[in-house]
């Protein structure tokens, strides 16, 4: 469409209404301007939808349960506590976190689920979904289908599962989900991450994100750089700060409704082998000056994975990162997996007869944690050795 601009000749001795309507005091740009057209990705209805959904995940004090763990992970945290990894173990214990008393959705927003549990049922022939559902918990699911890797680079990945991806969200959607969750890895490292690699994360990213919210799913945009390796704390903010940098610009090229959607990142912490040790209020300065710099206000809700920390130190940095005095125009919640089911896991030990002592550990650290996404958590001192245990794995996957 070619443009024919129209510029008002500077004028002193005329007003404004003066020269409005008047042809004497306007002349010809004569240089053609080509318009983009818009195509309208989503339609208000729908946008409306996906902006209520995650604002209802990460209202005041929520966050979410990430219960998305693959059968061969959950298969390593059930070899822990030395309980069989048997599709009715894993929902024995899902049932105990499920069925726990309704004000669990006081911290609670959402629950993400791997597919196996979204179609499990509880020990009365009910659906988990159902279940979370009556308790105002939103229901997510898990999408991505694991990592594949980069020719050419020092075995970096990017993560499969786009082919086939609208049918399942559709089917997903149809099912009760209302939100999806990707998560993309890069490591820190030799010639790591390099470009190619943020680069093909950040891009995949954003056509999930797409595909998401053309299917009514909320995307939960999980770009973890990983904790393996000796950086500091400084290191880690400047790869942190170039991937978010990469893939606000892909979901931006792709279309994407920022006010649809949740960032799931890592906090910026140093390498798990790094001799230096950082306060909460470092990890949190540095945290918070990186999504600064990098993520839209638009976003509604940034929820922090926990990255192998303990669940006392994931606690206790979301508790200084909402603390921290710079501006946070998103809410800062968590989405915890690790750190919200360490204890509940010690606690229950395959037995039925620990139902009440697993819920009340579970219970407890969703109290934390809503209590720290509100910057309002106080640390008693007291919280106990499974809580205090370094949880993380290298090259950590679900």
């Amino acid at each position: 469409m070619r443009l024919q601009v129209l510029y008002p000749l500077c004028h002193p001795d005329k007003t404004p209404d003066d020269i409005e309507g008047s042809t004497r005091f306007w002349y010809h740009f004569r240089r053609p301007i080509t318009m983009a057209h818009r195509f309208p990705a989503l339609t208000p209805e729908q946008k409306k939808e996906l902006s209520d959904i995650a604002k209802r995940i990460v209202a005041d004090g929520k966050g979410i349960l990430a219960a998305d763990e693959s059968v061969g992970t959950m298969g390593n945290r059930l070899q822990r506590i030395k309980v069989e990894n048997t599709e009715e173990n894993r929902r024995q214990f899902r049932e105990i976190l499920f069925t726990v008393d309704k004000s669990i959705n006081q911290s609670i927003g959402g629950v993400i689920l791997f597919h196996e549990t979204l179609y499990q049922k509880d020990s009365q022939g009910k659906w988990f979904r159902d279940i979370l559902k009556e308790k105002g918990i939103v229901v997510g699911i898990k999408l991505d289908q694991g990592a594949a890797p980069l020719a050419g680079t020092n075995q970096e990945t990017t993560i499969q599962g786009l082919d086939g991806l609208s049918q399942r969200c559709a089917q997903y959607k149809k099912d009760g989900c209302d939100f999806g969750k990707w998560r993309a890895v890069l490591k820190i490292g030799d010639h790591c991450p390099s470009n190619l690699a943020i680069q093909e994360n950040a891009n995949a990213l954003a056509r999930y994100a797409s595909i998401c919210q053309q299917n009514g799913l909320v995307p939960i945009v999980e770009p973890e750089v990983i904790p393996d390796g000796d950086h500091d704390l400084e290191h880690c903010q400047y790869v942190s700060e170039k991937v978010l940098a990469a893939v606000y610009k892909a979901l931006s090229d792709h279309h994407v409704y920022l006010e649809g959607t949740l960032l799931k990142p890592n906090m910026v912490t140093a390498g798990h082998a790094c001799p230096k040790k950082y306060t909460p209020e470092q990890v949190a300065m540095a945290t918070v000056t990186t999504l600064h710099r990098t993520v839209p206000a638009a976003v509604p809700g940034i929820c922090f994975l926990s990255g192998g920390m303990s669940e006392e130190d994931a606690t206790l940095n979301l508790n200084a990162i909402n603390l921290c005095p710079l501006p946070k125009p998103w809410k800062l919640s968590f989405s915890y997996g690790r750190a919200l089911q360490a204890s509940a896991l010690s606690a229950w030990g395959g037995k039925a007869a620990n139902k009440k002592a697993t819920q009340e550990a579970f219970v407890k650290r969703a109290l934390a944690n809503g209590q720290a996404a509100k910057g309002q958590y106080i640390h008693s001192g007291s919280s106990g050795s499974a809580a205090s245990q370094s949880l993380f794995v290298p090259s950590y996957t679900y």
